[in-house]
């Protein structure tokens, strides 16, 4: 029986569908991802259900390792319950070394079911990418070091503890990350597959990088997105969460060029370290039975429609990138079926000829890498806390508010205004378009048990 191929998953933080030059963004440099573009299968149109918690990420990242639907988790994925089976724990099972490294935000006790080794751990949503707090792998699970960080002089006179047992000063998170990866692969001497999973911090901000990569991305030089505004147009229930207060209102041009330049630069940089570890897969003889997957946890808006968080229901949030290449993946292809980030565990187990667990609840995307005519779904749903619900079919987008008792809709024609600036829901003509998608949006509120948890009770009662 040959060998079951290799695992290694690129998952990275805040970054946007459309960050890949090979995709179409010739603002960017990404050379690693357009050769894994060109190596693989790209899914243009994959997204995630939403979340419920400012810190969409975590909520995303705990459907991605269980493969359940956003209403379906334990609250907001903090924790993971013994009976949602995880992405790693199943392949440990199946026979797999089980490596993880970087950022994991769903606790202690879920990473240590996933994984049997790794390095360099990161509990918690952000932190200075120059000192990150990390653990080196706990067999025992306890992750329960603290460390503590001197007050700021003039600001503070409190200690801040953070979660770890070490920092590396001065050494960016993402190499930190991609060289324990890497050091783990040269040294991997056994016949058992391994699933490597490696979670950059990047781009996730503070935006910092190496100054090389900064000087790569000119602000005067770098467009304003066409949906720049100065404010968003109206209440949408969180304006005021941290993303949103990176910059003052009205958004300036300026500054918002400088942010998309640092966004730019970080994500290069990123782009280099996962070239690092894909040579190292080469140079070890493991590339031709490694399968790669490559994805990101939420968007991110920076200046677009005033915003500048991930915490909305435009494109440009709910939109991530996807990618398979490697054993069982055609080459070169792009698909633009409906697809979710929680699809990604049933697809892995049928790459690799296992079972899938009763508990996961996404589709596998097999059948869509193999034919380009396969839509996987004819619409979509994403959900944001109490205040916004979304769903689009294949050419329109409706986006319904309910914010201190107001409701608000949005109507998007996609196809026509990708850029999402011209609002068709008080135009007669889409009437019946905007009463079709209503009810498409009730039908994916019963089917995810969103009216039944603590967050849809609160946004139904609007209607």
């Amino acid at each position: 029986m040959s060998k079951k191929p290799n695992i290694l998953f690129f998952f990275t933080d805040d970054q946007r569908f459309d960050t890949i030059r090979a995709l179409g963004n010739t603002d960017v440099q990404t050379p690693v991802l357009d050769r894994l573009v060109a190596e693989g299968t790209t899914f243009t149109h994959a997204h995630i259900p939403g979340g419920t918690s400012g810190a969409i990420c975590m909520p995303s990242r705990a459907m991605l390792h269980t493969g359940r639907t956003l209403f379906h988790l334990d609250g907001a994925g903090q924790g993971i319950p013994n009976d949602h089976v995880m992405l790693g724990e199943h392949l440990q099972a199946n026979g797999y070394r089980t490596w993880g490294t970087g950022k994991w935000h769903n606790g202690p006790a879920s990473f240590a079911r996933s994984f049997s080794d790794g390095a360099e751990i990161f509990f918690g949503g952000m932190d200075d990418h120059w000192n990150v707090p990390a653990f080196n792998y706990d067999p025992t699970g306890k992750y329960d070091s603290v460390l503590l960080q001197c007050p700021t002089p003039n600001q503070s006179n409190a200690l801040k503890i953070r979660r770890g047992d070490h920092v590396t000063a001065g050494k960016h998170s993402s190499e930190l990350f991609a060289e324990g990866a890497i050091d783990w692969l040269e040294k991997y001497d056994t016949d058992n597959p391994f699933f490597m999973y490696i979670s950059f911090m990047a781009p996730h901000d503070p935006r910092t990088m190496p100054q090389k990569y900064l000087d790569m991305y000119d602000p005067e030089d770098t467009p304003l997105p066409e949906n720049f505004m100065g404010g968003h147009p109206f209440d949408n229930g969180d304006l005021k969460v941290r993303d949103e207060v990176l910059e003052d209102f009205p958004r300036d041009p300026y500054k918002v060029r400088q942010h998309i330049a640092e966004y730019y630069a970080m994500i290069t940089h990123l782009d280099a370290q996962m070239g690092r570890v894909l040579d190292t897969i080469s140079a070890c003889g493991m590339a031709d039975n490694t399968i790669v997957v490559f994805a990101g946890d939420n968007g991110l808006a920076v200046g677009q429609h005033g915003l500048f968080g991930k915490q909305n229901m435009y494109e440009h949030s709910v939109r991530v990138p996807l990618i398979f290449s490697g054993p069982g993946v055609p080459a070169g292809q792009k698909r633009s079926a409906y697809v979710y980030l929680h699809d990604i565990f049933p697809t892995l187990c049928d790459l690799i000829g296992t079972n899938t667990p009763d508990s996961v609840e996404g589709t596998s995307l097999v059948s869509a890498l193999n034919n380009g005519n396969e839509q996987v779904r004819d619409t979509l749903f994403s959900a944001y806390r109490e205040w916004q619900r979304m769903v689009k079919d294949n050419r329109f987008k409706l986006i319904e508010y309910a914010v201190n008792g107001r409701r608000t809709t949005q109507l998007f024609d996609l196809e026509n205004d990708p850029m999402e600036l011209h609002n068709l829901a008080d135009d007669k003509a889409h009437a019946s378009k905007v009463a079709d998608l209503r009810e498409t949006l009730f039908q994916w509120r019963d089917d995810w048990d969103d009216a039944k948890s603590e967050w849809g009770k609160t946004f139904w009662e609007a209607f």
